[in-house]
């Protein structure tokens, strides 16, 4: 037996579960927004990881920002707050475990859950990345339907 998951039907039902604004006499609001779409920043140098994960992520409901390393990251963060971020720990300039531990010292954004996606699948590795307050670790290459479990996982638990 194989259970298969609707994943994009599981983000479209955590992102509805918000409470709906009501006017005076419990009427339907006439200009309800609709829940807005989760934004994912994705780190890694490889243009080919940031492209086919940036992909994935849109063909399931959610915008996508993408970083070459860690710099550009930060500065990306610096404008934008995103829901969840995908990091790698091997890039040029600054790596992810800098930018993981920028991120968990900085107020605005020490909540922000941080997926590791790296090809560094060892314990030591792993290890380091859950002191620093890594959310999960994944291994490269990365089965989708386990990333996208991760993602309705961790933004279900810090919405």
């Amino acid at each position: 037996m194989v259970l298969i998951l609707d994943l994009l039907a599981h983000i479209r039902a955590l992102q509805a579960q918000a409470p709906l604004p009501r006017l005076a006499g419990d009427e339907p609001a006439s200009e309800v927004q609709p829940p807005r779409p989760m934004l994912v920043l994705v780190v890694d140098d490889s243009v080919t990881v940031r492209k086919v994960t940036s992909r994935l992520l849109e063909r399931h409901g959610m915008n996508v920002l993408t970083a070459k390393d860690g710099v550009d990251a930060m500065a990306l963060l610096a404008e934008h707050t995103p829901d969840l971020m995908l990091l790698d720990i091997e890039m040029p300039r600054m790596d992810g475990f800098e930018v993981a531990i920028q991120v968990r010292n900085d107020p605005r954004l020490q909540h922000l859950p941080i997926i590791m996606i790296t090809s560094r699948t060892g314990q030591k590795h792993r290890d380091r990345a859950m002191a620093i307050g890594v959310n999960d670790y994944l291994g490269k290459p990365y089965q989708e339907s386990v990333l996208l479990e991760s993602i309705a996982l961790w933004s279900k638990t810090h919405a």
